[in-house]
């Protein structure tokens, strides 16, 4: 048996998808950028999973550009910040996604300066802090923060934020990679500069994703080359990859109410089960506010085979990590933890579940571990 809880790494590729990125691959060979027939056939498919992207989050067409993914599309949030729009100060935290924290340390060793925002132990980002930071009106600045932490699952108040760098005159940026296609987002309603998504996500194709860049924002393309996306990015596009990740998208938002309360009910199986089952459990993040309901970051006490439990799992067919995807395959340490001050002799596990998966595979989840770990003594 196979069991697969690590979909906040990445989620399995929804048949819907599938036949939407097939039926270009086998009926449309032509070049988006072609203005013969075949290319304007494929430039339409393009141009209505833009619109429908658009829709989703409230977004005008324009305001869409396709990027290779998250990753990318945070890259030149920041860059182009930076580059276009006079920004000398980003203040962002230290429990981002390494995209975003590699990004402004290159962007610091070229003068920028990088500010980072206090968090309490749940991971909310302190936002009196940030008020307080934003008050230095005379630095032109980018706030950076995700909106939803993708080890720890603690959700921030994107209103509150927004409303925050309105009042103050700073661009406002959030890698929503966590959240796009989860949670309802409107950027018609939450006034925002930049915004990235990755399709991988949302049971969409790996190697695509978007930003949105707010129309009010002129900026430059960070890629070079031809005049694709608008001259926005430059590259023929991933036709295949943008039409699957369209309709993913798509039926995500249109299922997402009733995938939300599957997916809670499985996580919450999973909390009950390890309370009740072990000793000295613990839970990382907002556990029981606002969180991703989605993710459920584990804390279990050290004992002599907590630091192979990865392995064990993984031995015994179920998929899950020790972190971020980026970092999960190497065991290495945690910069979420870090930041956050947790006791680095617990072992952290995080489980991601989607509407797929089940509480049988809970079950066998738990039968598992308690062949790994000592199991709580009952009193008869």
């Amino acid at each position: 048996m196979r069991v697969y809880f690590d979909n906040a790494a990445t989620t399995p590729l929804c048949e819907e998808a599938i036949e939407a990125m097939t039926k270009l691959m086998r009926d449309h060979p032509g070049n988006p950028s072609s203005i013969h027939a075949d290319g304007r056939k494929v430039r339409s498919a393009i141009e209505q999973a833009r619109k429908t992207i658009a829709n989703l989050i409230g977004a005008s067409i324009g305001e869409i550009f396709f990027t290779s993914g998250g990753t990318e599309a945070n890259n030149m949030a920041l860059n182009c910040s930076v580059r276009d729009l006079n920004v000398t100060r980003i203040i962002t935290s230290p429990i981002e996604h390494h995209c975003i924290l590699h990004c402004t340390d290159k962007l610091e060793e070229q003068g920028v300066e990088i500010v980072m925002v206090n968090l309490d132990k749940k991971g909310h980002f302190d936002l009196d802090h940030l008020e307080l930071l934003l008050s230095d009106k005379n630095k032109k600045t980018l706030v950076s923060l995700m909106h939803a932490n993708n080890e720890i699952g603690t959700l921030s108040d994107m209103s509150r934020i927004s409303q925050l760098c309105e009042m103050y005159a700073a661009y406002y940026h959030s890698d929503t990679v966590q959240t796009v296609g989860h949670f309802p987002i409107d950027v018609s309603k939450t006034k925002i500069s930049f915004l990235s998504g990755g399709a991988h996500k949302f049971h969409g194709p790996k190697g695509v994703g978007f930003v949105y860049i707010n129309g009010d924002n002129m900026v430059k393309p960070m890629i070079h080359g031809g005049g694709q996306e608008r001259n926005m990015r430059a590259g023929t596009e991933n036709i295949y990859g943008i039409a699957g990740m369209a309709k993913a998208l798509e039926l995500a938002c249109e299922e997402m109410e009733q995938r939300h309360q599957h997916i809670a009910g499985i996580r919450e199986y999973l909390k009950n089960a390890l309370t009740e089952n072990f000793e000295d459990i613990q839970f990382n993040g907002d556990a029981d506010g606002e969180h991703l309901y989605h993710v459920l970051s584990v804390s279990f006490p050290p004992s002599p085979k907590s630091d192979m439990l990865l392995l064990n799992l993984d031995i015994h067919g179920i998929s899950c990590s020790g972190g971020s995807a980026c970092s999960s395959g190497a065991e290495a340490g945690s910069h979420v933890q870090t930041a956050l001050g947790t006791d680095p002799k617990r072992k952290n596990i995080r489980f991601s579940f989607s509407h797929t998966n089940t509480k049988e595979e809970v079950d066998y989840l738990m039968e598992k571990l308690a062949t790994i770990i000592p199991v709580r003594v009952k009193v008869v």
